[in-house]
């Protein structure tokens, strides 16, 4: 349900003619055919971020500018997972949002699960500290729109106005329509990243378990300990020179290697 923030106001703009409220729909779907034309693996987050957020902006009649949030609403002391904004205001916007009082539209619209309007943000009792702060910007207008997922918060898409009351009902609408398939793009975006960075660190692990493991080798090598004492061996290296574990177990391994080609090409 659409909840304003302004009591509803209607926007100044007057009565919606037949003729606006199509090219509003022409706009809305073509911003969702532009989400469906996203292809995740192409872009990254970031990069898929801002282009909703600049579809978004075509899409909801009024806006001028708009930023799209992952939130972790679990989170209190830093709830911001990722930001993109289309405009340089917006991300201004998100700087006193996130950064500097932590409250806002886009806080009131993940935390409760509503779309949040509001038409003077100067005089909004709702964001005591926010409000007057983006009123000197000279941006009056907000409209936030929760991201969900089978019920799952994903974050927030946030849209702005410089003039007032420019948010009205029938954006409102057409801007919880376009959050639907965006909140489905946003979180399988978000969703291929977290495997995509998961697959990289295992990566890293699989890569760190086999130079530690030639290293202990060599060591049982040269030594005749077993594996237990070797690796001992490499951890009291690794605390005595203060380094890491596997940059210790390369340095073993590149030693080793520099030995035996030396061996094989004496000058």
């Amino acid at each position: 349900m659409t909840e304003s923030a302004d009591d509803g106001r209607s926007s100044p703009s007057g009565p919606l003619t037949p003729e606006q409220a199509r090219a509003d729909a022409a706009d809305l779907q073509a911003g969702i055919e532009d989400l469906a034309g996203l292809v995740s693996d192409s872009l990254g987050l970031p990069e898929l971020l801002a282009e909703v957020a600049s579809f978004a902006v075509h899409a909801i009649p009024g806006a001028e500018g708009a930023g799209v949030t992952l939130l972790r609403v679990d989170r209190v002391d830093n709830m911001v997972e990722a930001l993109a904004a289309s405009d340089p205001f917006v991300a201004e916007i998100d700087e006193i949002q996130y950064v500097n009082v932590r409250e806002g539209p886009c806080i009131t619209a993940a935390l409760e699960r509503r779309t949040v309007r509001s038409g003077s943000l100067g005089g909004e009792a709702m964001w005591p500290r926010f409000g007057p702060r983006v009123g000197r910007l000279g941006v009056h207008s907000a409209l936030s729109l929760p991201l969900l997922v089978r019920d799952q918060i994903v974050g927030a898409i946030n849209v702005y106005a410089h003039g007032k009351d420019a948010f009205d009902e029938h954006a409102a609408a057409l801007g919880e329509l376009f959050a639907k398939p965006a909140a489905v793009a946003v979180r399988n975006a978000q969703v291929l990243a977290q495997a995509t960075t998961l697959a990289a660190q295992l990566q890293t692990a699989l890569s760190t378990r086999q130079v530690i493991d030639q290293a202990i080798g060599l060591i049982r090598g040269r030594t005749g300990r077993s594996a237990e004492e070797a690796f001992s061996q490499l951890r009291a290296i690794s605390q005595s020179e203060h380094r890491k574990l596997v940059e210790v177990a390369q340095r073993i391994v590149d030693e080793a290697v520099r030995r035996a080609r030396a061996r094989h090409n004496p000058t």
